[in-house]
């Protein structure tokens, strides 16, 4: 759990704040409640089977109570750690998709509700995006590409639509089934551009409807003709387009954000750390100049005390 921005200074925490702050600090507690999440998220897993329910169905669900109160513990010492100042807790928006999870995980359900209460506590799963910084990074980055994302998908829609309705006017009378009407060729599209059986939509064009029949059935009555040149041309333009090209933007646009991102987290820890090694610093400067005044007024004393000729 990285360090919140929104945690008030030390030294306006009192001593119970103090003491919680430490424990959350401790790599030990960090550790622990990694392992507390990991564990939860197998028992959740071990319950789908119905023999190892019937076997230690009952060990399984007290250790889940148990480690749901170790949740509420941890949340609660998270608290405590902000002081006087706990409302800023929920300032951190990693803090509120903690709390969240584990408040949810307290809502009391009946028996008819066991595949729900099971599929709510599975998220508990998702705390491992809290717990690791690196996760955290990620996530940020997905978030902060999801701008430069949207008009990459913009661009992929008009794709879509310009193939589509080329496709629809090309092939639709040889391949009603695939691209008679504007969505059918939409979806076939689709099929193409994650590479699942594209071969087959292109040898039905090349060499008839037919000669080469699709999977499906068609809505109406083919007019089977051969287009070999217009097919590679169509489906080999689209397929390197859409899948080497703009797919590949996405990729680029999250490694982009990826990258920033982690430059924002690096420069955030630098904030962070400056002002605690300024502080020690400080204190260190203090405590020398303390130890010159005491052993200036012991030579001050010595002089005053010192028998004169």
């Amino acid at each position: 759990m990285p360090e919140s921005k929104h945690r008030p200074p030390e030294s306006e925490l009192g001593p119970l704040a103090a003491r919680a702050l430490a424990i959350v600090r401790l790599r030990l507690f960090r550790r622990a409640v990694l392992v507390l999440i990991l564990l939860a998220s197998v028992i959740v897993g071990l319950e789908t089977y119905p023999a190892v329910d019937d076997r230690i169905g009952g060990l399984l669900r007290t250790l889940d109570t148990v480690i749901i109160g170790l949740f509420v513990v941890e949340i609660v010492l998270r608290m405590v750690a902000y002081g006087r100042r706990w409302p800023r807790f929920f300032l951190d928006p990693w803090n509120v998709f903690d709390f969240v999870i584990v408040a949810v995980c307290l809502i009391p359900v009946g028996s008819q509700a066991a595949a729900a209460f099971r599929l709510v506590r599975v998220l508990r799963a998702l705390r491992l995006l809290t717990s690791i910084p690196q996760l955290q990074i990620v996530i940020g980055a997905l978030l902060r590409s999801l701008p430069s994302i949207g008009y990459v998908g913009m661009l992929l829609v008009l794709l879509f639509y310009v193939y589509a309705v080329i496709g629809t006017t090309l092939f639709g009378r040889n391949d009603p089934a695939h691209f008679g009407t504007l969505h059918d060729a939409a979806i076939s599209l689709l099929r193409a551009v994650t590479l699942e059986d594209w071969t087959d939509l292109m040898y039905t064009q090349m060499v008839g409807s037919e000669a080469y029949p699709g999977h499906l059935p068609p809505p109406t009555e083919p007019e089977p003709r051969a287009m070999p040149i217009l097919a590679v041309l169509y489906f080999g333009s689209f397929v390197l387009v859409g899948t080497m090209v703009v797919l590949n933007l996405f990729i680029g646009v999250v490694i982009g954000a990826l990258t920033e991102e982690q430059k924002a987290a690096a420069d955030r820890a630098l904030a962070s750390a400056a002002p605690t090694d300024a502080d020690a610093q400080l204190e260190r400067i203090e405590r020398q100049l303390e130890h010159v005044r005491e052993q200036m007024q012991g030579l001050r004393g010595a002089l005053r005390n010192r028998p004169r000729p």
